[in-house]
């Protein structure tokens, strides 16, 4: 197989005119994270409502969220859905920001006098390209809550397919808007790599992206005395080396394998080979290729060393089984004293 790269806590609560009781906790909380609240607190424009204005009704067509910083707002679903309170910190119609003209699910009323954040499309937009990693976050979340809040609804709908019907296209456009936000979830910050997420989700779809007439293989690399380099360089030339090594992995990994950061200086290469004989060639080469790589100064009389346990995976077992058996054989090839490469011994 041919292998190639690839207002704050403090601020006064308008006194409600007739408290309803608390509406029941959601199954996923729409409490914005104190990151969240400061980013869409700052990029929304401030908006002060009466008790009982409405913000918007149920079927019109959505612009804006709205982030609540003081007071009670009321989303009446109709249908004899049971009305849902929202107060400080929560959001509400962010589905007009992440597929555009979306038609509001429900109506929205100030149950109390309000303080409120109105966040628009445009600067919703210039978040996403500042700040990806908490809009990912808020957006995955968001489409998480919408996924468990959709899921009640089908329970009280359905005497109404068509309303659910609609409901469910506009889930399924927002999976679509979702999708770059998903991708920066599963993808280590540093070296570019898939991370932990990013590679169970790629478990979950191996089976559907199986090369026939292959057998899977994993290998787990893992630096010799990587503090030594934190310590005697600092952290940023550390950094500096976790990317040269990632580089390294990535262009030994053919289109169907799977290069990741389990996290620190521990990585690991999923791959899928034609010949149980190729999985020691490539243990060999990958610690070849990391002794190879060359730094510029003040770096460049560092040299780089990596231990690899690697093991053939059995189709029938799960990523524990295959984690375990390759981290045995790394632990023999940093017991050789590393800068080495070992491979378990098939039962």
């Amino acid at each position: 197989m041919s292998r190639t790269s690839t207002g704050t806590a403090a601020s006064r609560v308008d006194a409600p005119v007739s408290l309803a009781p608390k509406a029941q906790a959601p199954h996923l909380p729409r409490q914005l994270s104190d990151a969240e609240f400061v980013l869409l607190r700052g990029a929304g424009t401030s908006k002060r409502v009466a008790a009982g204005e409405v913000l918007f009704r149920k079927g019109e067509i959505g612009r804006s969220m709205y982030v609540i910083e003081t007071g009670q707002v009321r989303l009446e679903f109709g249908d004899g859905l049971p009305v849902k309170f929202l107060g400080p910190r929560e959001y509400f119609g962010e589905l007009a920001l992440f597929i555009g003209n979306h038609a509001r699910v429900a109506g929205a009323v100030a149950h109390t006098g309000c303080g409120l954040r109105v966040v628009e499309n445009p600067a919703f937009d210039v978040l996403l390209e500042t700040q990806p990693a908490i809009l990912a976050q808020f957006m995955r979340r968001s489409f998480a809550y919408l996924v468990a809040s959709e899921q009640q609804l089908i329970a009280h709908l359905q005497r109404r397919n068509e309303d659910l019907l609609v409901t469910l296209d506009s889930l399924r456009q927002t999976q679509n808007q979702l999708s770059t936000a998903n991708r920066l979830v599963r993808t280590d910050d540093l070296t570019g790599l898939t991370n932990r997420r990013g590679l169970y989700q790629f478990l979950e779809d191996l089976p559907r992206q199986r090369v026939e007439g292959t057998q899977l293989g994993l290998l787990l690399i893992d630096f010799d005395h990587f503090k030594r380099i934190n310590d005697a360089h600092g952290h940023l030339a550390g950094d500096e080396v976790l990317r040269a090594v990632a580089s390294e992995v990535t262009q030994l990994a053919a289109p169907c394998d799977l290069p990741c950061r389990l996290g620190g200086d521990e990585f690991a290469l999923i791959v899928q080979i034609g010949d149980p004989a190729e999985l020691q060639t490539l243990a060999a080469r990958v610690v070849e290729a990391m002794h190879a790589i060359g730094f510029p100064p003040p770096l460049d009389t560092l040299t780089v060393s990596v231990s690899v346990g690697a093991s053939l995976c059995a189709e029938n077992a799960d990523w524990s089984v295959w984690y375990h058996q390759a981290d045995t054989a790394l632990y023999q090839a940093k017991a050789a004293g590393g800068n080495s490469w070992s491979i378990h011994a098939q039962a």
